[in-house]
């Protein structure tokens, strides 16, 4: 689906990916330059990020992450800093200038600004854990085995992004998450028996939060929507949806209104067919104790 799903009149974009679901943004100049300009007017301003933080809307944390070039600054954060330190045009013209890692594809730029500010998002995934709730284990796991080999250092690299974007899950406490894994996620052992009772450790936990949502599709499944692979549907402040889904190297970007609403009803079908969220808990309660 990802690699030839070009709609001709704009409602699909496909681009080549660098690395699969694991494209986060590593610190670049841009980004740092950016971080500083943010910084100088806050200083200018005689405020600290934690008195910053409720003016524009964001964390602390959130502001020392872009302060620092780990984040892509949100569209609304751009705005709101320009507004509250007064910048006289200099932080939106240092936004205008921003740019990720080198040869990244450009959906990503789009998808990352819009996940950020995302009220819904919804992830269906059936190849491995998604990023937002693998362990470091798990994760580095899933870097060592990736072809072509990965370097100790982008591998450091990736976790770093990895886990930078996991604070998603905590800092958007607004913001409803669901996923839909596929049972045999938890089988495969990846990482081994130790990394595997960690990881499922791990699932339960973030699935105590009132704003996320787990189900589990079971091995034995006679109707199943998700034959199509999977995908990734999010919901915009003002009430927009877009989607994605992917393939081994390209990446699928979707806006038009019917695409997406296909993909809703996949999506719909897929969380009717799995277990209820409670159930789900219990089956990975049990596969916790066998691992």
């Amino acid at each position: 689906m990802a690699a030839n799903g070009t709609g001709g009149n704009g409602d699909m974009v496909a681009f080549p990916q660098e690395d699969g679901d694991h494209t986060e943004p590593e610190r670049l100049d841009s980004l740092k330059t950016f971080g500083e300009v943010v910084r100088a007017f806050r200083k200018r301003a005689g405020l600290t990020q934690e008195s910053l933080a409720p003016k524009v809307r964001y964390s602390p944390e959130t502001v020392a992450s872009i302060e620092q070039g780990r984040r892509f600054p949100p569209r609304d954060f751009v705005e709101s800093a320009e507004e509250v330190l007064d910048a006289f045009g200099t932080i939106k013209s240092a936004a205008r200038h921003l740019t990720r890692r080198p040869g990244l594809a450009n959906w990503f730029h789009q998808w990352a600004q819009l996940e950020m500010e995302a009220i819904n998002l919804y992830t269906y995934e059936c190849r491995l854990i998604p990023g937002l709730l693998q362990t470091e284990a798990y994760a580095r796991a899933v870097f060592t085995n990736r072809l072509p080999l990965l370097s100790e250092d982008q591998i450091e690299a990736q976790w770093a992004a990895r886990a930078e974007r996991q604070r998603l899950l905590h800092e958007h406490p607004n913001t409803t998450f669901g996923f839909i894994l596929e049972e045999h996620l938890f089988l495969r052992q990846t990482g081994g028996q130790e990394v595997m009772r960690e990881l499922i450790d791990h699932v339960l936990e973030v699935s105590e939060l009132r704003n996320v949502e787990i189900q589990v599709v079971p091995l034995a499944q006679e109707n199943y929507a998700g034959v199509d692979g999977p995908m990734q549907l999010l919901e915009t402040p003002d009430n927009r949806w877009f989607g994605y889904c992917e393939g081994q190297e390209s990446g699928l970007f979707v806006s038009n209104p019917k695409t997406v609403s296909t993909l809703q009803m996949r999506y719909a079908r897929m969380r009717s067919q799995a277990l209820t969220p409670e159930d789900s808990v219990s089956l990975l309660r049990r596969m916790r104790g066998a691992a």
